[in-house]
């Protein structure tokens, strides 16, 4: 099979791009060859532990891997996203795939090309380049509990002992279930909630009936779940507003797209689980005030960019001189020293993950010179940084 071929026609087809791995290096990439650069990805931050699977590096940012059996192929389908493409997104998505401010507006193009898919969407796409590969069904139990932790075909889910209530004299008792499940999805840690939704899974929740079928009315009890969870979870757990509510909207779609109970329940558990990862990505670190740990996701997310002190206040709407002593107090180190530490850390993952020269990676981190980069990476780390490559490299 000619699988740059295959990856190239179903780029072109669906505006879904793939990449495709030999003994685990890319050696195509329909990005790549749209942008005319070389693929290099850091893909060895996806292992492929179950064929098919899902991997990303942040929730709004999904990938897919599949394993042609075999042989030495795998096909790398993503970057995809669940809502629509924000400058916050390119940027993100660029600093994943280490690709250069200079290409942004045609990177941008481009990823506003690619369709907006759901979780359970990628999934389908997985299934079936799995079966175009492998010419056999993926065992999809094993697919959707191995990557989808909210995933479940289990009569007993909570969801479908409240449809069996219906019509039956029941009182509502879940008052006190949902306020700590609440404040577990406020925590931010996806453990914790799926223990407690473990150690709940026998308990009958019951709720008064909200419609006349029982798939109306696990759509009704979704979306009053999803209202809970944005207003009562989301937000106070220190998720964005505007991203809350763009979450809210996409899960109601998503669910009125479903056509059995089963579906709708296995949407709540993913819809609870996601809130809940995002809140704990979103968490402010103990200690840190809100405007330093925004601070600190502006550095991070134009890491690439020639950032300086002004900009970084800018981006607060405060003094440098606020920005300075905050710094000082809370993180024990100077704003520009923070900025120079983080690309340093961005160094050594292109170090690690890339063939790119020295002056690529001094270049694309706005360093004003190779030698200014050198130095100042072997002060940090006590190597130089083409030592530290031969160290870490993944060969």
């Amino acid at each position: 099979m000619d699988y740059i071929a295959f990856c190239r026609s179903y780029f072109e087809i669906t505006r879904i791009p793939l990449s495709l791995l030999k003994e685990g290096k890319p050696v195509y990439s329909a990005l790549g060859e749209s942008l005319s650069i070389e693929p290099h990805a850091a893909y060895d931050l996806f292992p492929i532990e179950h064929n098919p699977s899902y991997c990303s590096l942040s929730p709004d940012i999904e990938y897919g891997r599949i394993h042609a059996e075999n042989t030495d192929y795998d096909i790398i389908i993503g970057p995809t996203f669940n809502f629509a493409v924000t400058d916050e997104l390119v940027r993100k998505c660029m600093k994943e795939m280490m690709l250069p401010l200079s290409i942004k507006e045609q990177f941008e193009e481009l990823l506003f090309q690619i369709p907006t898919l759901s979780h359970s969407q990628l999934g389908q796409h997985l299934l079936f380049i799995f079966i175009v590969l492998n010419g056999r069904e993926a065992d999809i139990d094993e697919f959707y509990t191995a990557y989808s932790p909210t995933h479940s075909r289990h009569k007993n889910s909570s969801i479908l002992k409240r449809i069996e209530e219906l019509g039956k004299n029941v009182y509502h008792n879940t008052y006190y279930f949902e306020l700590i499940m609440l404040e577990k999805i406020k925590s931010g840690n996806p453990t914790a909630l799926k223990a407690f939704f473990e150690e709940n899974k026998h308990r009958a929740l019951n709720e008064g009936m909200m419609a006349a079928s029982p798939l109306r009315h696990a759509k009704n009890l979704f979306i009053s779940a999803v209202v809970k969870t944005g207003f009562n979870g989301a937000i106070p757990g220190g998720l964005d507003i505007e991203k809350t509510y763009q979450l809210i909207d996409y899960y109601v779609q998503e669910c009125e797209k479903l056509t059995t109970v089963e579906a709708v329940g296995n949407l709540m558990y993913t819809m609870q689980f996601d809130f809940c990862q995002r809140i704990g990505e979103a968490k402010i670190p103990e200690g840190i005030s809100s405007d330093i740990y925004y601070c600190m996701n502006f550095i991070r997310t134009h890491i690439n960019e020639h950032i300086t002190l002004n900009d970084v206040a800018e981006h607060i709407h405060r003094s440098t001189s606020y920005v300075m002593k905050k710094f000082q107090q809370e993180l024990g180190i100077h704003a520009s020293a923070y900025i120079t530490r983080c690309k340093l850390e961005e160094a050594k993952s292109m170090l690690t993950f890339t063939n790119k020269p020295l002056a690529e990676i001094s270049t694309y981190l706005c360093f004003s010179s190779q030698s200014y980069f050198q130095n100042l990476f072997k002060k940090q780390y006590g190597m130089t940084p083409l030592q530290y490559r031969k160290q870490t490299a993944h060969r």
